[in-house]
């Protein structure tokens, strides 16, 4: 496994990423991100990857839109995909991270008929470019995030991996270390990110090793399912910020790297 950090697209993530020791930088491109600005900069981001010896371990975008409200495709949405595809395979990064938003005037079965329609496009179009396709389990407009829906698209779709994150299982009340157990194998990247639940509601997002994750089962049982992908950090707290930021990340660093078997 190799320990990196999720940044935004530019020199800066590179550098810190180099100075903290760490074997990969991140990129979400999300809903609210500039992507023609993102795409354009591919050359330069490219050049940082040399220049730092730091390769980027996924690309991912989060919180958009892909399917209509009358239930098709949004082929602006779907080009978008295919051009975050091209910019991970011109950067050498082998992960591609997306999810599917639910359409609540369809029925559940309408609504994965149609996220296998939509994810077996970008799946075709990922092989076609050497990149893996993934659903990330956060809710973020993105209804892929639990086992019912794993069973259903994960369970028709067996190329298709997943992003984890136990913060997002917590914060649903899913047992996540059940999930680990039942879903490993099909892991392909995962987020560490924090988590801290008082009287039932999420309360921080603090840097992962300063909150209530059993991060100790957490990486026994990816070693168990054999999982050898990224570990990214991601600085996810409105109260860890500048200074206490960069701290919170050093110390996640420090608190991860013995894991590193």
């Amino acid at each position: 496994m190799k320990l990196g950090l999720i940044g935004n697209p530019n020199e800066d993530t590179f550098r810190k990423a180099k100075e903290k020791g760490l074997e990969f930088v991140e990129f979400c491109i999300n809903v609210n991100s500039d992507v023609d600005s993102f795409l354009n900069d591919i050359s330069m981001i490219a050049k940082f990857s040399g220049h730092y010896e730091m390769g980027i371990q996924s690309i991912g975008r989060w919180g958009s839109d892909r399917i209509s409200l009358t239930g098709h495709i949004i082929e602006e949405e779907l080009q978008i995909s295919y051009q975050l595809i091209d910019a991970a395979s011109q950067l050498n990064c082998g992960n591609f991270i997306c999810g599917c938003n639910y359409i609540d005037t369809l029925s559940y079965y309408e609504n994965c008929s149609l996220a296998i329609e939509y994810l077996s496009k970008v799946m075709k179009y990922g092989k076609e470019k050497g990149v893996k396709v993934s659903t990330y389990n956060c809710d973020w407009n993105n209804f892929i995030c639990n086992e019912m829906a794993w069973t259903l698209i994960h369970g028709y779709l067996p190329d298709l991996g997943i992003k984890f994150d136990p913060s997002h299982s917590r914060y649903a009340g899913r047992d996540y270390l059940k999930e680990m157990r039942d879903w490993g194998e099909r892991f392909s990247h995962v987020h560490l990110k924090g988590s801290v639940i008082i009287d039932g509601e999420r309360f921080d997002d603090p840097p992962a090793g300063l909150d209530q994750t059993d991060w100790n089962s957490f990486m026994a049982i990816l070693c168990a399912k054999g999982y050898d992908g990224g570990l990214s950090i991601e600085p996810h707290s409105d109260n860890w910020q500048g200074e206490l930021g960069e701290k919170g990340i050093d110390y996640t660093v420090d608190f991860m790297k013995p894991f590193l078997i």
